[in-house]
């Protein structure tokens, strides 16, 4: 990565970034102390949710906090420990976003596959487009410059594709839940406040990365 004075252009998108985090945390935190009615664990809730929506989709504990993910390529649900035996409204609430996402590769949702799609590309992009900026930089090879900028635009893409995707899992998941009857109304409240600090997270990523692509754009029009 290049250092110089266009670095204050992220400013904005770091400050956002470690708010986001701040956010994410102290309100799982607060929601983890806050049990349900029925005392459902997060696996619980994501195996009785699937059954009922017949989705063949493994359910499975994974190291650490925060780390949930669902795994399209296997079909499973992976939930962090204190979502896994949680039993409370964040362990739900984080469980059912995961199922979300299942729900979406079962209808076929369409930014899903796309972000699926861009996955390599945009890996592909973060890695290699500073190189070849710095490269460019080096060598006032407008060439080297300007591949390395489009690049970084698929991860770019990558990033902003991600919004919808991440907001429609969020949506499904208070739907699934209301639909079981797996949260009172105040335990609803509850789940919308922790997805809706987590989805604050993928909004500072997105932000970071089009900062970054118009610093990318700067310093190859500074050298072109």
């Amino acid at each position: 990565m290049v250092f110089d004075s266009t670095l204050l252009l992220l400013l904005p998108a770091l400050v956002l970034a470690a708010y986001a985090q701040w956010k994410v945390q102290s309100t799982f935190a607060e929601y983890s102390q806050v049990g349900l009615g029925n005392g459902i664990s997060g696996a619980e809730a994501a195996t009785l949710m699937a059954r009922r929506r017949r989705l063949a989709v493994q359910v499975e504990p994974v190291a650490g906090s925060l780390t949930d993910h669902y795994d399209p390529s296997r079909n499973v649900l992976a939930l962090s420990e204190p979502v896994y035996a949680g039993r409370s409204v964040a362990a739900v609430g984080v469980a059912a976003h995961e199922l979300g996402h299942a729900i979406q590769q079962a209808e076929g949702y369409a930014f899903l596959k796309l972000r699926s799609g861009l996955v390599p590309l945009a890996g592909l992009g973060s890695n290699a487009s500073w190189l070849l900026l710095g490269l460019g930089l080096v060598t006032g090879a407008p060439a080297l410059l300007w591949s390395g900028v489009a690049l970084f635009s698929l991860a770019v893409l990558f990033a902003l594709v991600t919004l919808p995707v991440e907001f429609d899992a969020s949506r499904r998941a208070l739907l699934v839940l209301r639909q079981d009857g797996l949260v009172s109304l105040q335990e609803e409240a509850g789940v919308r406040k922790v997805l809706n600090a987590a989805a604050l997270t993928y909004v500072a990523a997105a932000l970071m990365a089009a900062l970054n692509l118009l610093r990318m754009v700067m310093l190859a029009r500074s050298r072109d």
